[in-house]
């Protein structure tokens, strides 16, 4: 793959891949440490197919993911030949959407196979906690599940045989953190079952202040990524420890800041926020990220 892109990925958006790419492969090689952040539907994508591998060969040193992200990735290894597929999904009528349930673009999720699946196991463990973070029960779940598709494309139970540092900021916005709330509300579990936001960012803190030399790949915005790039700044600013930026930071996206719907800020913005510095390598591919990111992982595990 690095042949391949070296080769044939030569200007704009595939010129700004290929440096990208040769770039990440040095930072990681030379000892960098590399938080992936997930938003959207890239768990549904199918995106454990090549995220997985990086995770089990040490190229990955952490997650920071959407509830969905975390959620999908378990779904899919649980009920993956029960999923719906749309190839004509851009031309759906109002009356034709109105026949499907759960779809993600161009799948559809089957709630019996997979949600409910897994519910009445998590609502279990839940009852049972006295207060730990949400991936902590799917890290134990994903290792004694039933799998219906390769286990070896789950990042998820990837991530768990190696304990990855796993950040999950705003879990409530997904599918089981409305179940978690729909149970707290009938009394079924309790509210402090679940740790939250702020514990998640102490523990982001602590990884911050172990690991100096850390680089960023952002795969799409919101949350995921606005989230963890900030506890630099936290630390700096809100109390005064002299912490270092972080040291390489790419970003896919199709979102273009002039528009007023884009979160966060592009990578020079992030300079007076301090985030990152002047001599950070910084990189930004417009474009579709269940494309670049595979392509990106392939030539990090240099396939």
């Amino acid at each position: 793959m690095r042949d391949f892109v070296e080769r044939h990925f030569r200007h704009f958006n595939a010129g700004e891949l290929r440096r990208c790419s040769t770039s990440l492969c040095e930072f990681v090689d030379n000892g960098g440490r590399l938080m992936i952040t997930l938003a959207g539907a890239m768990s549904t994508a199918e995106i454990g197919r090549s995220l997985a591998p990086a995770i089990r060969e040490g190229k990955v040193h952490a997650i920071c993911c959407t509830g969905a992200n975390l959620e999908e990735d378990l779904f899919n290894l649980i009920a993956a030949s029960h999923y719906g597929e749309i190839p004509n999904w851009r031309d759906l009528s109002p009356s034709e959407e109105s026949q499907l349930k759960n779809r993600i673009t161009n799948r559809t999720l089957p709630e019996e196979k997979a949600i409910r699946k897994v519910e009445s196991q998590l609502v279990s463990l839940w009852g049972e906690s006295t207060g730990r973070l949400p991936h902590e029960f799917l890290y134990d779940l994903v290792k004694t599940v039933e799998a219906d598709a390769d286990p070896a494309d789950s990042w998820l139970l990837a991530a768990a045989e190696v304990n990855l540092p796993l950040f999950v900021p705003g879990w409530e916005d997904s599918t089981l953190g409305n179940i978690f709330a729909a149970r707290v509300i009938d009394g079924t579990v309790k509210v402090d079952a679940i740790l939250g936001g702020t514990h998640y960012m102490l523990s982001l803190v602590d990884w911050i202040r172990k690991h100096p030399n850390n680089g960023f790949l952002q795969v799409g915005g919101g949350i995921a990524g606005d989230f963890p790039i900030c506890v630099v700044p936290m630390l700096r600013q809100d109390l005064g420890e002299d912490v270092p930026l972080w040291a390489w930071f790419a970003q896919i996206s199709e979102s273009r800041p002039s528009y007023g719907g884009y979160s966060g800020a592009p990578p020079n913005e992030k300079i007076g926020w301090e985030k990152l510095g002047i001599e950070t390598p910084k990189f930004v591919i417009e474009s579709d990220a269940t494309i670049v990111l595979p392509i990106l992982l392939s030539c990090l595990l240099n396939e």
